[in-house]
């Protein structure tokens, strides 16, 4: 799959949920490895921030990210919208502290994005593939996300809260392409109990029917309930008439949980990159959610460029004779057994290392490893198999190293590792000259890594 961004830009206009103020904020394409960029064209010097989890600074009532003294609130609807509907690239602007609230839900923007439409680009789509269990939990909430593996990017939400109308649920999507009809149009939503500390707090000046879900499950008295519809500029309610308030009927039953997850989206879009694997969170909220999008940077940090996934039951792409017919290499030269994987620009080979490898016979008797020479001519091996299997008479062509860069040895490979090899073009072949990046693994971990330049040419 390839990044993608915008084909144009789309702009939406409302108020602030927090300081009430006017406000504009424009989605632009932006170019291949963007990511999500915000700026704040209102102040001097129109600074950017980047929004990635590091960047968020308060998650009390909403994601808040900032770059020194510029902040930008309320940003998860829009991110949740981006990043549900395939969007890697994007630079927005805003005039203001905060993105519009709108209708209190992502539906808005997505509907922008599908007028719009989505452009393509160049570059792969670089996902996180999950191998493992990775969980945060915060013992103080009992507040828990566990991501697993899954084949795509799916969550699960399970909330609970101190209120008979929404004591218990749970949301469930499977996968993006269910978001615009099953999750964007759901609205945030408020407790009448939290709305006089959030005014005291200077807070929710843009708040209204038209933009939340308002939950009145605590009977007060007629007078304070009174003295808060007037301060909301809505009308005055019967103080023993419990239950949901709002000028839009509920669009699920569990709407509130549905928004939860919308919720986790928008900040998991703050990881920086998509991500093929199962949430499950109890109890979310912005505080868990970004320390575990902080806690997912750092992982992917850790495995930058992930091992490609390996399969030994599956049938290869290419055995053992179709790789003879390519190559000229035979023993003791011939160090790939198998290609796994083959697309027009990349391709997954594998040789396993056993204890009868000549080479160990003098490298080194009593501590055998595989020599570095030998590595970067496997990754190159697996290079050259990628670019001969595209020409006619393959076997008539040769392929020979013109230029090595950036060689970089991480671990030592053994007797027993299984090598696993990708090799992806960092440029089209032009007139017989290919560059080439090449890593190789032992597990999930990168033992090897070059930038190699081949000639091809053909036998005489």
């Amino acid at each position: 799959m390839k990044q993608q961004t915008l084909k144009g830009s789309f702009t939406l206009f409302g108020k602030g949920l927090h300081t009430g103020l006017s406000i504009t904020v424009t989605f632009n394409p932006a170019p291949e490895n963007t990511g999500y960029k915000i700026q704040r064209i209102d102040l001097e010097g129109e600074p950017v921030i980047d929004a990635v989890a590091e960047n968020v600074v308060d998650t009390q009532r909403g994601t808040v990210v900032a770059k020194g003294d510029v902040r930008v609130c309320t940003i998860e609807h829009g991110m949740s919208a981006l990043y549900a509907m395939g969007i890697d690239n994007c630079l927005i602007q805003v005039n203001g502290p905060e993105f519009p609230i709108l209708d209190g839900s992502a539906i808005k923007y997505v509907e922008k994005i599908r007028e719009v439409g989505i452009q393509e680009q160049n570059a792969p789509k670089d996902f996180y593939v999950i191998r493992k269990k990775i969980e945060i939990k915060d013992e103080n909430t009992g507040s828990c996300i566990t991501l697993l593996p899954d084949e795509e990017f799916s969550i699960t939400a399970m909330c609970s809260f101190e209120s008979k109308f929404i004591a218990s649920q749970f949301a469930t999507l499977d996968g993006m392409t269910n978001y615009a009809e099953e999750i964007a149009a759901a609205r945030t939503f408020v407790f009448v109990r939290d709305i006089e500390p959030l005014l005291n707090a200077n807070l929710i000046k843009g708040g209204s029917l038209d933009n939340a879900i308002v939950i009145y499950e605590r009977q007060m008295s007629q007078e304070n309930l009174d003295k808060l519809a007037d301060v909301l500029g809505v009308p005055h309610m019967d103080a023993t008439n419990l239950g949901y308030i709002q000028n839009k009927p509920l669009v699920w039953d569990n709407e509130c949980t549905r928004h939860k997850l919308l919720d986790i989206i928008g900040d998991m879009a703050l990881i920086g990159r998509p991500i093929k694997g199962r949430i499950v969170a109890t109890r979310p909220g912005h505080t868990v959610n970004n320390k575990f999008a902080r806690l997912m940077r750092k992982e992917i940090r850790k495995h930058e460029v992930q091992a490609p996934f390996y399969d030994p039951n599956e049938t290869p792409i290419m055995d053992v004779n179709r790789i003879r017919e390519l190559l000229p290499h035979r023993y003791p030269m011939q160090l790939v057994d198998k290609v796994i994987e083959l697309g027009p620009t990349t391709i997954v080979g594998v040789k396993n290392v056993t204890s009868n490898e000549p080479f160990f016979q003098g490298h080194f008797p009593e501590e055998p490893v595989m020599p570095g020479v030998l590595m970067v001519e496997a990754m190159a091996q697996c290079g050259g198999l990628l670019v001969l299997n595209t020409l006619e008479e393959p076997e008539r062509w040769s392929t020979y190293f013109m230029k090595i860069d950036d060689v970089k040895f991480r671990q030592k490979v053994v007797p027993g590792d299984t090598l696993l090899f990708k090799v992806e073009l960092l440029a089209p072949v032009r007139h017989g000259i290919s560059s080439m990046k090449g890593y190789m693994f032992v597990g999930d971990n990168v033992v090897a890594e070059a930038t190699f330049t081949a000639q091809i040419i053909k036998n005489k």
